[in-house]
């Protein structure tokens, strides 16, 4: 723990849902050579040194499990420094203080008696070595915000006119420092400012703003108002099928923004909250919401500071479209944790959509730093018995933990892993890893399986039956499935750290033989899927031969859920059906990747019909707009598709596998990927009849082009073979 000078202060009395603001005058006693501010929250913060904001966190200092880990900043504000200062700092609710989520849980019961808090540490070095420190204590103010309410999930109140003379001493608690880390997550940045596209009346006479792509994040206001008018604004994801303004789906969330104006013109936007939306209602405008016009609006989208290194592209304007929805919902929803959703009364760290979509999460952006930081949390979250909560940060009431959710555990760092190289993340996770399997192995029913445990199943599967959210699939099934998966994967990672796995290489003989004894026949496409991706069966061919077998039979027809779509189209093509893969993925009628598309979509959404064929809405209460979990399918496209796959031997792209699988229906298609060794493109094209394939590699590669591989060093390389056989 580092040492600090500092104190814990918060306001002497509470004050509501008001926002509090510390502040601290003082002199620099000379020129300094260097300012670092160190500072963190109970709560969210925004600091202003000479009123000039510090730094470009957003909603610092992030989400993390913080009854176990709670990250400070340093910034570098000798620039902002003059001979006489005042450092402000603005202290929200936040993930800490919020009522989260939208249900009664202890959690959320907690949250009511939390207080608002601050901790922070100026450090001025001056040129002949000697430093200056302004410490957060008592002798601080504190007095009330312009920032009148704040939440997650209902949003925020701003009075631009509020002024107070009412300052008052901060008091000075016992907070948490045995818990404090430096920043290791990638910080929350504002990124791509949206203007809109439009601004028009609905037929129920409603003023809509249509910024024509959904986005997390929030609206920044710039207008010339008097002082005390009003802007009221809501915010929805879509339109219902009368073109009206729609947020039955984000539930209890309220998802508003007030702001109270000063007068003459003037520019705001949301501190210490977040919003999921494409569209915004304006309720109150000066003048009335018919005198909103564009200019007065600019959505800025929120999300970790990841930078893109994956890049899609094809012939097919809808697959293009499908490819940036997956980008646009991963940045949605990967705000400091990967989030099911940005908008309804939710937004939790879902360790299920996670798992399945942590190497699409890699390929598309370099997300080792945000991984580690979210896997760090999981591990502090995880029970002493290796219990782990549905969700990281652990905010809900999990007597027991579900298959394919807390197989995040060891799914997800492996993933990260292959993506990066990096051992040391692998090395903190392999206890949470051995602990989880061990946590099965103590809670199941039947040995060498994990059966009576109560689970999600096949979450969302179209083989569902009527008033059921999970799929067909035998939830014992699923769950011995994963407990083999886990298992396997905590001996490769054993082997990787040079670790002895010889207790787990026994559970897992024992797993799979117990697995094909108790399961010899698959009654679903998910049940097919996971044996032969898992290897659970001595005959992978005939479990890909039977799935084939059911996908044409419902008419070439996914039937799958969460558990089993992410592995649907690997085990077609890596069995032989590339073709039946590509029709699935190329499907534009539901259920299929592209039917959202066709509908509008530009996020993937929670239901492959979200929004079905006559405009009406699956559901009510659980249709989000923005969820990322099936957007897995990018990893296909870069594996299968382009082709490109990292070697397990030389993880993080040490040396890779090429081995596209083009389809006709296509004109070319287009994987670029930075990793941590350089560029890898794979591009195929037709040309004269032909296949033309253009690779790059910055290492060792195998490459196989229509059954021929061979080995090639770094370099470019061009391949050409007869379309027919390509296929």
């Amino acid at each position: 723990m580092t040492n600090w000078n500092a104190k814990w202060i918060r306001p002497q009395t509470d004050m509501g849902d008001v926002c509090p603001v510390f502040e601290k005058d003082f002199e620099a006693a000379q020129p300094p050579v260097s300012a670092v501010l160190r500072i963190t929250a109970l709560g969210v913060y925004e600091a202003k040194l000479n009123d000039q904001r510090v730094g470009d966190f957003v909603l610092a200092p992030g989400w993390t499990s913080y009854e176990h880990r709670l990250q400070y900043q340093e910034y570098d504000v000798t620039g902002l420094l003059t001979a006489h200062n005042r450092l402000a700092v603005t202290v929200g609710k936040g993930w800490y203080r919020s009522p989260l989520p939208g249900w009664q849980t202890a959690y959320t019961r907690q949250a009511a008696h939390k207080t608002a808090g601050l901790l922070a540490e100026l450090t001025l070095t001056f040129a002949d070595g000697s430093a200056q420190t302004v410490c957060s204590d008592e002798s601080w103010t504190v007095s009330e915000s312009g920032v009148r309410f704040s939440e997650i999930y209902d949003g925020e109140t701003y009075d631009a006119s509020f002024f107070t003379e009412d300052k008052r001493p901060a008091a000075v608690f016992d907070g948490p420092f045995h818990t404090l880390i430096p920043q290791q997550g990638e910080e929350i940045r504002e990124q791509e400012r949206i203007s809109p596209v439009s601004v028009f009346t609905t037929p129920a006479g409603e003023t809509v703003v249509d910024f024509g792509q959904e986005v997390t994040g929030y609206v920044e206001l710039s207008l010339t108002a008097d002082a005390g008018q009003r802007v009221h604004l809501s915010h929805a994801e879509v339109l219902d099928r009368d073109g009206n303004f729609y947020t039955e789906n984000y539930r209890s969330a309220k998802a508003e923004y007030l702001y109270i104006c000063r007068g003459g013109f003037q520019t705001y936007k949301p501190k210490m909250t977040f919003f999921g939306f494409r569209y915004i209602r304006v309720d109150e405008f000066p003048g009335g919401p018919a005198c909103a016009r564009a200019e007065n609006f600019t959505a800025i989208a929120v999300h970790s500071d990841m930078k893109r290194t994956g890049r899609l592209r094809c012939s097919d304007a809808l697959l293009n479209r499908l490819f940036d929805n997956i980008v646009w919902g991963q940045k949605g929803n990967f705000l400091d944790v990967p989030t099911d959703c940005p908008q309804r009364d939710e937004r939790l760290g879902w360790t299920g959509d996670a798992q399945v979509f942590t190497r699409t999460a890699c390929l598309n952006f370099d997300a080792e730093r945000f991984f580690t930081k979210w896997l760090a949390d999981m591990s502090a979250d995880q029970k002493p018995d290796g219990q782990l909560c549905h969700v990281i940060p652990a905010v809900l009431d999990d007597p027991d933990s579900s298959a394919a959710w807390g197989d995040a555990a060891a799914v997800c760092p492996w993933e990260v892993y292959l993506a990066y190289g990096n051992r040391e993340l692998l090395r903190d996770q392999f206890d949470c890893m051995k602990k989880w399997v061990r946590y099965i192995t103590a809670h199941t029913a039947d040995e060498n399986l994990w059966t009576g445990g109560t689970h999600y199943g096949d979450w969302l599967g179209l083989d569902a039956p009527v008033g059921s959210y999970k799929g067909s699939s035998r939830e014992d099934f699923i769950a011995s499935a994963f407990y083999a998966h886990s298992t396997e994967l905590v001996i490769k990672a054993g082997r990787a750290l040079g670790e002895d796995v010889t207790e787990f290489e026994a559970l897992s003989a024992r797993i799979h033989a117990a697995f094909r004894k108790t399961y010899p026949e698959y009654r679903t496409q998910t049940e097919c899927v996971l044996a032969a991706h898992f290897g659970l069966t001595d005959d992978p061919q005939a479990a890909a031969d039977q799935l084939a077998q059911m996908i044409r039979a419902c008419g070439t027809k996914l039937q799958t859920g969460f558990v089993g779509t992410p592995y649907l189209l690997h085990v077609l093509s890596d069995y032989g059906y590339e073709t039946l893969a590509w029709d699935l993925l190329l499907r534009r009628e539901y259920p299929s990747w592209l039917y959202p598309v066709t509908k509008g979509a530009t996020t993937v959404w929670e239901h492959w019909d979200g929004i079905m064929e006559d405009g009406s809405f699956w559901s009510r209460d659980m249709n989000s707009f923005n969820h990322y979990a099936y957007g897995a399918v990018a990893d296909w496209v870069y594996n299968a598709a382009a082709g490109i796959r990292t070697v397990e031997e030389a993880p993080g792209y040490a040396k890779v596998r090429i081995a596209p699988h083009p389809d006709s229906r296509l004109d070319w298609l287009s994987a670029d990927l930075d990793t941590r060794r350089g560029h890898i493109r794979s591009c195929w094209k037709k040309q004269d009849g032909l296949w033309r394939f253009e690779i790059d590699t910055p290492v060792e590669a195998e490459i196989t082009i229509a059954g021929k591989t061979q080995t090639v060093g770094r370099g470019s390389y061009i391949f050409y073979a007869p379309v027919k056989e390509a296929l």
